[in-house]
C-alpha cells in the first residue's frame, strides 16, 4: 500500500490579556460516576503491580518514563562515571525497509525482548541479548494521514500477555507481546479530520490512558481510558471547555469547564488543546498529569480569553475521568507555546511537587496535591514574550512582543524568543533522586511571527500566522542543563551545535545520557556536566535512552535516525541540519566483559 504523508504549512499566532479564569483550580466542576472496573487479566507477563514498582525493579523497563512518576532514573551503578569511557556496542538491530526517518521511541524491556515502535507505525521486538528480529508489525496506514510533525511514534505500553501502540491514523492496537498478532485494534479518532496518535499510552488500574495528537487542526483535545484486556471505552475527557464527557456506554456525562467561561461564541467547538504526548502518573495522589497543547487557531485575536484548558497541566482521576486540578502556563496561548510537556512528580522539603519544562521557556514547580504555584524559572537565555510569573502564577506579559492582530493580509511581525519549537519541544527529561536535579535537553533559538487571517476548514491546517525560526547564537543550538528545582538555577550545562531532540537519562552511577542529531550517544557526568563518552550511530539520535540489567550486567539502549519535527517546521535551522542522513536503529552498549 502507498503511504501519502500531508505535510502542513508552518504557521501561527499571538496570545491575548487574561480573563478572569483562574490560572489554577483545586477542583473542577466536572464530575462523573466511575465506570466499570476492566476485566481481571489472566494472561502471564507485567502486571498493574509491576508498573507501579518498575522504578525498583532495574532488571525490566516496563513503562514509558522508566516509573510511573517518568523521573527516566536509574539505581544502577554497574555502569558510572569511572568506567563509561570503555563502554563499547553489544548489537545493533536495523528497522530496515525504506520507512527511516524520525525514530523517537523509547524501549520497552521485558522478559529477554526489546520492544520499540518505529516510524510510520510500526512495532519490533528484538531479543535483548543478541538483538536478532522477532517479530515486526506494521500497521496498514491510510493514505492522506495527517501527522503534523513527522511519522514518528515514542513508544509502546505492556500489560499481561500485551504490547499496546497507538498509530499515524488514530487507531490503538494491541498486540501478543509473543507473536506479533493482533489483539483488539480500535479507532480512536477521524484522520481525515487530522487526528492522529503518537505518543506512547500508559497503563493504570487495568486501563490504557492516553491523549491525542493534530491540534494544528482544529482538532479537540481528549482524554480517554480503555479496558486494557478488550479495548471498550471506559471514560472520555475532552480538555476544550463546553464539550461532554462520555462513559463506558458511549453516553454523554457531564461538561469539561463552563460553556463560554473562557471562549467566545462557537470558538470552542475547533478549540485544539491536543493532548500528544501523554502523561505521568502519581500513586501517592492517584491522579494522571497530562498536558494540553496550543489552542486552535493560532492568531490569538480569533480567540479572546484564556482559552481553557489549552497550554496547561490538568490531574485527572484516572477511575473516572474527572479533572481534579489544572494550571495553566501560557493563558491565551499565541505563539504556539503548547503545555504538553511532562509533568513529573517529586518530593522536597517534605512537600509533594511536580516540575515541568514548558515550552515557553520557563521551568514550573507546582504541588501536585492541588495545583498550588509553587515557582517558575527560565531554564534558557532568553524569554521575550513574558518578564516572568508573578507570585500568583500568572505570566507577566510583554505587550510589544505580541504579534499584532491581522488585517487583510498580515499583521505586524515581531521577535519571540524561544520559537514555537520551545525551550524543550517533547523530548522528556529527567530527576535524579541523587543530585536532586532535573536534567532538561532546551534549546536556544527565536522566530519573527506574524498573524494572518484563517478560516476552519475540516483536514486543513488552522493556524492563522506565519513565522521563520532562527537560531540565537552562532556556535550552538542545544543545551543540556542540569537545573535545581529548590532554587531555580543552573548548575551546570552542555552546549550543542545543532539542537537537542533526544530524551535524557539519568543514573545512579552519577552519569546522565543523551543524544544529538549529529548522531552521537553521550555520557555525562551529572554533578559536573563533563562529557565522559560518546558513541556515533550513524543518524540522528532523538530517541529517548534507557537502561536496565540482565544476568549482572548493565545494558544501555537508544534508538537512532533522525526526523521529527526540526527538519520540517524549523526554518533556518533546517537548513543547517539538513546534510543529517535519516536512519532506523536500535543500538544496545555495554562494558566489555574484559
Amino acid at each position: 500500500m502507498t503511504l501519502r504523508i500531508t505535510r502542513t504549512a508552518a504557521l501561527f499566532a499571538s496570545a491575548a490579556l487574561l480573563t478572569t479564569a483562574p490560572l489554577f483550580a483545586a477542583s473542577e466542576e466536572n464530575t462523573a460516576p466511575a465506570p466499570a472496573a476492566p476485566a481481571a487479566v489472566t494472561a502471564a507477563g507485567p502486571t498493574d503491580a509491576d508498573l507501579m514498582n518498575d522504578a525498583n525493579t532495574p532488571g525490566d523497563i516496563l513503562t514509558y518514563g522508566m516509573g510511573p512518576k517518568g523521573q527516566r532514573f536509574s539505581p544502577l551503578t554497574t555502569i558510572n562515571a569511572s568506567n563509561v569511557g570503555r563502554m563499547v556496542p553489544a548489537f545493533s538491530a536495523s528497522l530496515g525497509g525504506e520507512k527511516q526517518r524520525g525514530q523517537e521511541s523509547q524501549p520497552i524491556v521485558y522478559d529477554g525482548i526489546i520492544y520499540v515502535t518505529g516510524s510510520y507505525s510500526r512495532l519490533f521486538a528484538f531479543d535483548a541479548k543478541t538483538g536478532e528480529e522477532l517479530w515486526q508489525y506494521d500497521a496498514r496506514l491510510p493514505d492522506g494521514i495527517m501527522p503534523c510533525c513527522d511519522v514518528v511514534n515514542r513508544g509502546a505500553a505492556i500489560f499481561g500477555d500485551k504490547i499496546i501502540f497507538g498509530t499515524l491514523d488514530a487507531h490503538m492496537v494491541a498486540l501478543n507481546r509473543k507473536t506479533g498478532k493482533v489483539i483488539w485494534n480500535k479507532t480512536l479518532a477521524a484522520y481525515d479530520a487530522g487526528y492522529s496518535f503518537t505518543a506512547a499510552p500508559m497503563i493504570v488500574k487495568g486501563k490504557v490512558i492516553y491523549g491525542n495528537s493534530g491540534g494544528e487542526f482544529g482538532i479537540v483535545g481528549k482524554v480517554e481510558a480503555r479496558d486494557v484486556n478488550t479495548g471498550e471505552l471506559l471514560w472520555s475527557r475532552p480538555t476544550i471547555e463546553g464539550h461532554m464527557g462520555m462513559g463506558a456506554d458511549g453516553k454523554p456525562t457531564t461538561m469539561t469547564g463552563k460553556l463560554n467561561a473562557s471562549w467566545q461564541g462557537d470558538q470552542w467547538k475547533n478549540g485544539g488543546g491536543a493532548t500528544w504526548l501523554g502523561g505521568t502518573y502519581d500513586p501517592d495522589t492517584n491522579l494522571v498529569f497530562i498536558g494540553t497543547g496550543n489552542p486552535a487557531p493560532w492568531n490569538s485575536h480569533l480567540r479572546p480569553g484564556n482559552n481553557l484548558y489549552t497550554s496547561s497541566t490538568l490531574a485527572i482521576d484516572p477511575d473516572t475521568g474527572v479533572i481534579k486540578w489544572h494550571y495553566q502556563t501560557t493563558p491565551h496561548d499565541g505563539w504556539d507555546f503548547d503545555g504538553v510537556n511532562e509533568f513529573i512528580p517529586f518530593d522536597m522539603g517534605g512537600r509533594k511537587l511536580g516540575a515541568k519544562a514548558d515550552r515557553n521557556g520557563y521551568f514550573f514547580v507546582l504541588d501536585r496535591t492541588n495545583g498550588q504555584f509553587v515557582s517558575a524559572n527560565p531554564f534558557v537565555s532568553k524569554t521575550t514574550w513574558a518578564t516572568g510569573f508573578d507570585k500568583s502564577g500568572k505570566p507577566m506579559y510583554d505587550p510589544a512582543n505580541r504579534p499584532g492582530p491581522p488585517s487583510a493580509e498580515k499583521g505586524t511581525t515581531v521577535f519571540s524568543a524561544p520559537s514555537f519549537l520551545g525551550g524543550k519541544n517533547w523530548m522528556p527529561m529527567a530527576y535524579s533522586q541523587q543530585t536532586n536535579m532535573f536534567y532538561i535537553p532546551s534549546n536556544e533559538w527565536g522566530m519573527d511571527i506574524w498573524n494572518e487571517p484563517i478560516a476552519y476548514k475540516k483536514g486543513a491546517a488552522y493556524l492563522g500566522a506565519g513565522f521563520t525560526i532562527k537560531p540565537l547564537y552562532d556556535d550552538h543550538i542545544g543545551v543540556l542543563r542540569a537545573m535545581d528545582p529548590k532554587t531555580g538555577k543552573i548548575a551546570w550545562e552542555y552546549k550543542n551545535k545543532a539542537p537537542l531532540w533526544g530524551g535524557v537519562l539519568v543514573t545512579a552511577g552519577n552519569l546522565v545520557f543523551t543524544g544529538t542529531p549529529e548522531g552521537y550517544l553521550k555520557a555525562f557526568d551529572a554533578k559536573t556536566g563533563k562529557e565522559l563518552w560518546k558513541f556515533n550511530t550513524g543518524s540522528g539520535v532523538v530517541g529517548s535512552p534507557v537502561t536496565w540489567s540482565d544476568g549482572g550486567e548493565q545494558y544501555v539502549a537508544v534508538m537512532s535516525g533522525w526526523g521529527g519535527a526540526v527538519p520540517l517546521w524549523g526554518g533556518e535551522v533546517a537548513k543547517a541540519v539538513q546534510h543529517i542522513n535519516q536512519g532506523g536503529a536500535l543500538w544496545v552498549f555495554k562494558l566489555p566483559k574484559s
